[in-house]
């Protein structure tokens, strides 16, 4: 999401102060050392989402011990404005989906550790949900095909699947990964660059229209609320007495009742759970973050009562594991940058351990706010690997600027076009994080990537 509060270090106040007494910085560094596994919360985790959530784990292990930390760098690809968008990124042209994970590449000739992807909503004005050529896991779901606005979904998929296991490659029943980059409208896709082997950990967004709406598009995934919508009169907002509402809120969680909310909510998480049962199927790890920046008030699921979005993501949590029997998937908990002098603090929103893998932050705090650190010790007393899974600033910067330093996230991921806005990044600035070796993990070609996790040979040089 791009709708930030920005907060500075003077507004904020004191470091010290702004530190609510369940969450001291203190006990960042005195919290034991949290086990790595994922069997405690699903006894039949993957073999593959096992050994990147160890992966992440000894990397959190190692920051509590301060014992020669890394972090490793992520890019957040918005596929439906790289291929759609002119006006998006540096070009001023539509590009492709991949266009900012080869950008990385371009600049340092290396590629991100950690690539996340969005899955839905639509890019424009659509109804429904639907799929660009029909992939082979969305076709019992009758969604309508061939619209050209959802052509960057499975792009992105395609995308995610190759950094991963490593394109081009031996057929092995996947779809449009047999050498091609070229998508089916003959459009360019990512090249991937990474010279046939696995490149990096992958994660998935889901920014889910609410449910009921006919329109599946990012308006819908949105709030009306006076003065904070923007001002876009091609988007189809929903009604602001139905998302900002949390009676609707509550029929859509009332499980026990079998609402037609409830239904609506369901149709949705089968579209979600048919494009995670293709990364399933060939046991590619995914980082899923669903329901991200609660305790703000810019989603239909944002600002409401806390037992009520435990409630959520409980439903959405057990309709994927229990129901789907999707067991590749590690669960990472998201909220927006908060004030802990005021009402965002979201600790109350917390779903517990045992549906959560991954405690995170979407943090677009300026440079040397301080403020990065005070959310990196405020998440320390949950004892799970800590990720910035958004941000537009690079950790290291050009000018000496090193935010890892105080604050070892196992995962620092930069926003879509912000690699290269130039209010914020310069290319100096990607180089100065990307050539930072005795800090940061990158990607690119490795043996066996998925298994051994051999950090210290898959830089792309």
């Amino acid at each position: 999401m791009r709708r930030r509060t920005f907060l500075t270090a003077s507004s904020a106040g004191a470091a010290g102060a702004l530190l609510p007494s369940a969450r001291s910085a203190g006990a960042a560094e005195r919290a034991p050392h949290i086990s790595a596994t994922l069997t405690a919360r699903d006894v039949q985790a993957s073999k593959n989402a096992q050994a990147v959530y160890a992966h992440l784990v000894a990397l959190e292990n190692a920051a509590r011990a301060q014992a020669s930390p890394k972090t490793i760098i992520g890019q957040h690809i918005e596929a439906q404005n790289e291929l759609y968008n002119a006006h998006y990124g540096d070009t001023g042209d539509v590009t492709y989906a991949g266009y900012y994970y080869d950008k990385v590449r371009a600049i340092t000739n290396r590629l991100p550790g950690f690539v996340e992807i969005d899955l839905g909503p639509g890019y424009g004005s659509t109804t429904g949900w639907g799929t660009y050529s029909g992939r082979s896991y969305t076709q019992h779901l009758n969604l309508p095909s061939r619209q050209k606005q959802w052509q960057y979904v499975e792009d992105a998929v395609d995308l995610a699947f190759g950094v991963w296991k490593g394109l081009p490659r031996e057929a092995d029943g996947s779809y449009n990964c047999q050498g091609s980059m070229v998508s089916a409208d003959g459009q360019r896709v990512s090249t991937l660059a990474n010279g046939g082997d696995a490149a990096g950990m992958v994660g998935l967004s889901f920014h889910q229209p609410y449910p009921g709406s006919a329109v599946k598009d990012f308006s819908t995934v949105l709030t009306q609320v006076a003065g904070k919508s923007p001002g876009n009169p091609e988007w189809n907002y929903p009604p602001a007495t139905l998302t900002t509402d949390q009676t609707w809120f509550t029929k859509v969680v009332d499980w026990e009742a079998d609402t037609p909310e409830y239904r609506a909510l369901l149709a949705d998480l089968e579209v979600l759970a048919a494009h995670l049962s293709y990364f399933a199927a060939y046991d590619v790890p995914v980082l899923l973050r669903p329901y991200h920046e609660m305790n703000g008030d810019w989603f239909w699921w944002g600002g409401k009562a806390p037992a009520s979005y435990k409630k959520l993501w409980w439903i959405t949590y057990d309709f994927l594991v229990k129901t789907k029997g999707l067991h590749n998937l590690i669960f990472v908990w998201c909220p927006n940058a908060w004030n802990p002098q005021s009402t965002n603090v979201p600790w109350d929103y917390y779903p517990g351990a045992d549906r959560v893998d991954i405690v995170a932050v979407d943090d677009y705090s300026p440079h040397n706010s301080g403020l990065t650190n005070l959310y990196y010790t405020g998440l320390a007393d949950y004892a799970k690997p800590r990720m910035l899974a958004e941000t537009f600033n690079l950790p290291i910067t050009a000018n000496g600027t090193n935010a890892l330093t105080a604050s070892p996230w196992v995962i620092w991921s930069i926003w879509g076009d912000g690699l290269t806005r130039a209010d914020v990044n310069s290319n100096a600035d990607v180089k100065a994080t990307y050539y930072a070796r005795s800090q940061i993990h990158t990607g690119g070609s490795g043996t066996a990537y998925g298994q051994n996790f051999d950090w210290g040979s898959v830089h792309a040089d």
